[in-house]
């Protein structure tokens, strides 16, 4: 038999160390460390034999004889999906999928694998549901299953002879934390489990050029549920994120080997599965007949495509001696700053207020580009004065109060226009320089100019 080594592997970073210890010397995370058995490796004679080995040799190559035709990505039937894995499915790529649990996971999954049994072969593998509750799904969401192929199993060797005798080209794996390798003697799901089967799975990807998508359930800080290094074996990771209480869902990648990682792809869930929705910023934009106070329009850059999402801002007296900064969908230490530079550049003052700023839709917002928009939704609140729905205001603010320019700048505000906004506070460095038919555009250089023109 194989001799078995033991190992203790980060949970947060993945790192390996030989003996336990309260601290990891890489991420220095306390009591992070877990217990994992790592069998030797095997032998060239007993990977042919166990079926999922390649059929040659590695070897060494020059840079210039290096085959650089691009490879062909297999359309996987729903364009949003498409943007988000960076224009399509790469054949012998591995693609971590999490999400909290009810969210739609295996419903886009079981969707993408019915659209393309129709044009090759598919395996569909589920660990944690039986054929028939998997067959009853794609009934009632109407799907075409006829050349779906179906198996339920959690010894990923298993799992990797009936590939073998099926050849697929693409297969789903539901979920990575329910696979096993007899070899390890732990439970399903444990760090050892997930760890050593995610490898498993990539290494007969790569050999085999078969695409392979892993399903990942997420801990309570909203992380796949295993080591970090289950993110490090795998190509790409999206998230598939929503509300309890919002019948949307946005599919977003946090890495991603063969596209951009900033992509974002907007669905709604629906009792035929989940539909796509071409023109999310028609979504966010659902705002009330009359202006309110605190409220203003800014345009966001998700991946390739503008986003146009609504601010609110709500600020009133604190009854405490330390006032609330409050925040949903942006950075809480940038509201403190931004204040700041609001009181020093603008002498408009807000320390003894409390500030509830939020994003409508449950959009994050990451990027500076809603610094302006965000000081003229707490301005506009403070003076208890609507902004024109009309409007729309986009910029960073820097330290020194000034407006600085956003990247793609004027691609969000054709965008802006073609959704009938007919004003833009914008940036003086993104303004276009032929303008834009009906909108009158307004580029300010300061905060103070900028509250000018407000």
């Amino acid at each position: 038999m194989a001799k078995v080594k033991n190992a203790y592997v980060c949970t947060d970073c993945g790192a390996e160390h030989s003996q336990w210890q309260g601290q990891c010397m890489a991420c220095k995370a306390w009591n992070t460390l877990k217990e994992i058995k790592l069998s030797a490796a095997k032998s060239k004679v007993a990977k042919a034999a166990s079926g999922y080995s390649g059929a040659t040799e590695n070897q060494v190559k020059a840079i210039h004889e290096v085959n650089l035709e691009e490879v062909p990505r297999i359309t996987s039937g729903m364009s949003e999906l498409d943007r988000v894995l960076g224009g399509g499915i790469v054949p012998g790529s591995v693609v971590l999928i999490g999400g909290d649990p009810g969210v739609g996971k295996s419903s886009i999954l079981l969707q993408v694998m019915c659209e393309l049994s129709t044009q090759q072969k598919v395996l569909y593998v589920t660990g944690e549901e039986s054929l028939q509750q998997v067959a009853m799904r794609a009934k009632r969401m109407q799907l075409p299953d006829e050349q779906l192929r179906l198996l339920t199993e959690t010894d990923v060797e298993a799992i990797a002879q009936s590939a073998q005798d099926e050849q697929p080209k693409v297969m789903v794996v539901d979920s990575i934390q329910t696979m096993q390798l007899a070899e390890i003697a732990s439970a399903a799901g444990g760090v050892s489990q997930v760890r050593e089967t995610a490898a498993f799975l990539t290494r007969y990807a790569k050999q085999n050029n078969v695409a392979i998508f892993l399903v990942g359930h997420v801990t309570k800080s909203g992380e796949v549920a295993g080591p970090r290094v289950l993110e490090h074996i795998v190509d790409t990771v999206v998230f598939l994120e929503g509300q309890s209480d919002s019948r949307f869902r946005t599919l977003r990648a946090i890495k991603n080997r063969f596209g951009a990682v900033n992509e974002l792809g907007v669905f709604a869930m629906t009792d035929k599965g989940m539909k796509q929705v071409k023109n999310p910023s028609a979504i966010f934009l659902s705002r009330g007949e009359e202006p309110a106070p605190g409220s203003v329009v800014m345009v966001v850059w998700e991946g390739s495509r503008p986003l146009l999402v609504e601010i609110q801002a709500l600020v009133d007296e604190s009854p405490y001696g330390s006032p609330r900064r409050v925040t949903v969908g942006l950075d809480q230490n940038r509201i403190a700053m931004l204040l700041a530079v609001m009181h020093r550049h603008g002498g408009i003052q807000a320390g003894d207020q409390d500030v509830y700023v939020n994003v409508v839709g449950g959009v994050k917002v990451n990027e500076t580009s809603a610094d302006l928009a965000l000081l003229c939704a707490i301005l506009s609140s403070m003076q208890n004065r609507a902004l024109p729905q009309d409007l729309i205001v986009f910029g960073e603010v820097g330290l020194a109060g000034e407006i600085r320019p956003v990247p793609s700048g004027q691609e969000r505000i054709f965008e802006a226009a073609k959704h009938g906004f007919k004003r833009a506070i914008v940036p003086i460095g993104n303004v276009p320089k032929n303008g834009v038919p009906g909108m009158e555009i307004t580029g300010v250089k300061s905060l103070q100019h900028a509250l000018d023109v407000l």
